[in-house]
């Protein structure tokens, strides 16, 4: 009985030095931030998560939301890169980061929105919601709609800046800053090239902005997104990142200092890279599907790509394996399913996707069937169309 004792106990002790990667994956590290999140955006899965739900203030990551909107407004045709916005003495008059635009001063939205996610430029971010909104508040309240409409149930904004000084109730959760920071680089990649600077200018080169995410300069892989720092929010980070084609989203909230803020986001970002990876499979057309009593003697279908986050090395061990009926009878609609895709791993269901028909097929009628049955007659025969020609 004493040696199995000592033997679990010695177990016991060499247990947490062994890192377990995917499904068994524990990130044991400890860190000094109030709330943290490591998030995976293509597939919405959380693969670490502390206070996630906790309501923060987020200082300048704010302008993820901000930054969304903005480039939602310019896909959807709303606003153009190249209109020009005139700065307002309410969009000058704000402190902290800023690229001090003056009262009356002309930009181009396209400068406008590198200034905001470079910079954190405060002045920049009031006067493109001033443009868009007609005022800071109108664009307060739609920022608030859209976070409602993303799942962001720990959210409440009172400006597009993230300053909190004369504010009561700005608060986000480290779950939420995910969410819509992944809603930003999915939908809206484009963004990626402004995060993605280290330095540049504006106004000709006689100002520069320098890129407030150190991460992107000294983290292989960094793609952006966002920091934010006052005395009330402390360091905060939305770091995203993307390695063989795996995207991870780090958020920090209210670590006690900088440095500490950018070690943190690193030591998910990397906990997420060696344990993980992404299994893609492609959508596919299936052409020639044998059909019975139809107008046509098959018709085709398609399934959609499909993929899932896997224990890192074993994507290439997934399975996909087709499920269909050798043949079918007509009628068949556009969009009918009829079959599966069912992709496994290790004997385990990693998920399924539908094949439906892409093009419908009607069942043969009468004069149909005399057509089919005079073609067959002439194919016999064919001196019958010789002579008929």
């Amino acid at each position: 009985m004493k040696k199995i004792i000592v033997f679990l106990l010695f177990c016991a002790i060499l247990l947490p030095l062994f890192s377990f990667p995917a499904a068994g994956a524990v990130f044991d590290g400890e860190l000094q931030a109030a709330a943290a999140v490591l998030y995976e955006p293509e597939t919405g899965t959380f693969l670490y998560e502390k206070e996630a739900d906790l309501a923060l203030p987020p200082a300048s990551v704010t302008k993820v939301m901000t930054i969304l909107l903005i480039c939602e407004a310019i896909d959807s045709g709303k606003l153009s890169p190249d209109e020009s916005v005139t700065v307002s003495e309410h969009a000058s008059s704000m402190g902290g980061s800023q690229v001090f635009l003056s009262p009356g001063e002309e930009m181009k939205v396209a400068e406008l929105l590198k200034c905001i996610v470079v910079a954190s430029a405060n002045d920049a971010a009031v006067a493109m919601a001033e443009h868009l909104a007609g005022s800071e508040d109108s664009f307060v309240a739609e920022m608030n709609r859209r976070a409602e409409s993303l799942g962001m149930k720990n959210t409440h904004f009172e400006n597009v800046t993230g300053l909190d000084d004369t504010v009561t109730n700005h608060v986000t959760s480290a779950r939420d800053i995910a969410l819509m920071s992944a809603e930003l680089i999915v939908k809206h990649p484009k963004i990626l090239e402004y995060s993605g600077i280290w330095m540049d200018s504006i106004r000709g080169g006689s100002f520069t902005l320098t890129n407030t995410n150190r991460l992107i300069r000294f983290y292989p892989g960094a793609t952006g997104l966002k920091t934010g720092s006052t005395a009330k929010a402390k360091f905060c980070i939305s770091a995203t990142a993307e390695r063989s084609g795996l995207k991870l989203i780090a958020v920090i909230m209210a670590a006690p200092t900088r440095d500490i803020r950018n070690a943190e986001a690193k030591k998910l970002l990397d906990f997420g890279f060696a344990n993980y990876e992404i299994y893609r499979s492609e959508g596919s057309a299936i052409d020639g599907i044998p059909l019975t009593g139809g107008e046509r003697k098959s018709f085709s279908a398609s399934y959609p790509s499909f993929q899932r986050l896997v224990e890192k090395g074993k994507a290439r061990a997934v399975r996909a394996e087709r499920e269909m009926e050798e043949s079918y009878a007509a009628p068949i609609a556009p969009g009918e399913i009829v079959g599966k895709i069912f992709y496994t791993l290790d004997g385990e269901k990693l998920g399924e996707t539908d094949i439906k028909a892409t093009d419908g097929a009607e069942k043969i009628g009468f004069w149909g069937i005399v057509r089919r049955v005079a073609q067959k007659i002439i194919s016999f025969y064919p001196d019958i169309s010789e002579n008929n020609a």
